[in-house]
């Protein structure tokens, strides 16, 4: 069932991945205006967020594989209206209502592996869920850029949603809930307070935001970028495959060691830093090789903070508790990619520098998790 909970992760990220390089031009191609195509670019993230605080109670309420399976099955079905949109405001709420449907999905899956992994055993767990997501940043992206480089956009959603559509399938035959009725009888809305609380889950979910913040960026000014270097999708594609292909070295090898040696927010510091840099020198580059070089920095960021944070979201939480704590950590994943997004948008119409805002913000984040992690620790 763990290998099952691991494709499902895969699958659910690539639906994001996949996106990356493709929406922001779509929206173009359909008459959308810059602003317009940030909104866009945003809007699935902010009702993501929605959808993961309202998601997250009922995991816990309902159980996991419900709200999992009614999830992918929904997003399936949206998916499939991409190809029907034929103005930037349809495409918009196309997004909106996908990013609701899409909101439970992550929170289930990693509650699943929560209730699965003891403390112990949870730092190579957490690499592993990485290693997923890894894989769908490797192919997503390529995939996506390559399609939409042949004027074959629209059969990409088509594509994602027939996946989402069978794995919900193999859900239904080879997932069993985790989460007996009996323990969801002690379940409470009230448990949302003491979470929101909780040193730990607000450290975890600080970074989710400065993570997000350079995805959503990456989002909507990676493709422009490109296109001013005179390059097309494919390209932007395979720059954010080569990301994940540094994550996936590190999360599969004797590097992942790490995670269980050294402080999960010590990691997530040193990562949000690397991720910082890249986004400074992206500002200025000027040519392909400068861009897989900054990639290859960004995947191993990326492999510090994704894992890190997501162990300390699961330590912090208990069985009753887990699906709201993913709810609020992913919550403030999709208010990063939010921000990032709409930040980004304006940074690029002000100065002309999209990156410089994301950078600005990650290092701001990163010092206050330092500060604030030996400020808790000298209280304890």
């Amino acid at each position: 069932m763990t290998r099952m909970l691991y494709f499902i992760i895969m699958v659910s990220f690539l639906d994001t991945f996949i996106q990356l390089p493709i929406i922001t031009p779509y929206a173009l191609q359909l008459g959308a205006s810059n602003l317009l195509a940030g909104g866009i670019v945003a809007i699935y993230s902010l009702t993501n967020m929605i959808g993961n605080i309202i998601g997250g109670h009922w995991i816990d309420r309902f159980g996991r594989k419900r709200m999992l399976f009614l999830g992918m099955l929904a997003a399936s079905i949206i998916l499939l209206l991409y190809p029907l949109a034929t103005t930037g405001e349809q495409l918009f709420f196309i997004r909106f209502l996908h990013g609701l449907a899409g909101g439970v999905l992550i929170p289930a899956a990693f509650a699943y592996v929560g209730d699965q992994t003891s403390k112990r055993s949870r730092g190579k767990a957490m690499a592993i869920t990485g290693a997923c997501i890894g894989t769908a940043a490797i192919i997503g992206p390529a995939i996506g850029g390559i399609m939409a480089a042949r004027s074959e956009v629209e059969y990409v959603f088509v594509l994602v949603a027939v996946l989402f559509f069978i794995t919900t399938l193999l859900l239904l035959k080879f997932v069993k809930e985790s989460f007996s009725e009996t323990e969801r009888s002690a379940v409470s809305i009230k448990h949302f307070m003491p979470l929101l609380k909780d040193p730990l889950l607000l450290q975890a979910s600080l970074a989710a935001f400065a993570l997000m913040i350079s995805n959503g960026t990456l989002a909507f000014a990676l493709p422009l970028k490109v296109a001013d270097m005179g390059l097309d999708s494919e390209t932007t594609g395979l720059l954010l495959s080569t990301f994940g292909i540094v994550a996936l070295i590190v999360f599969l090898t004797p590097l992942n060691r790490m995670y269980d040696r050294f402080e999960p927010i010590t990691l997530v510091v040193i990562g949000l830093c690397l991720i910082a840099s890249v986004h400074i020198m992206l500002n200025f580059t000027v040519n392909s090789t400068i861009g897989y070089l900054l990639m290859c920095v960004y995947g191993v960021g990326f492999a510090f903070v994704f894992p890190s944070m997501n162990k300390i979201v699961a330590d912090a939480s208990s069985k009753i508790d887990r699906g709201k704590a993913y709810g609020i950590f992913y919550a403030f994943f999709s208010l990063g990619a939010v921000a990032g997004s709409f930040i980004s948008g304006a940074a690029a119409e002000i100065i002309g520098l999209p990156f410089s805002s994301s950078a600005t913000i990650m290092l701001s984040i990163g010092l206050f998790l330092l500060y604030f992690s030996r400020k808790t620790k000298r209280k304890l």
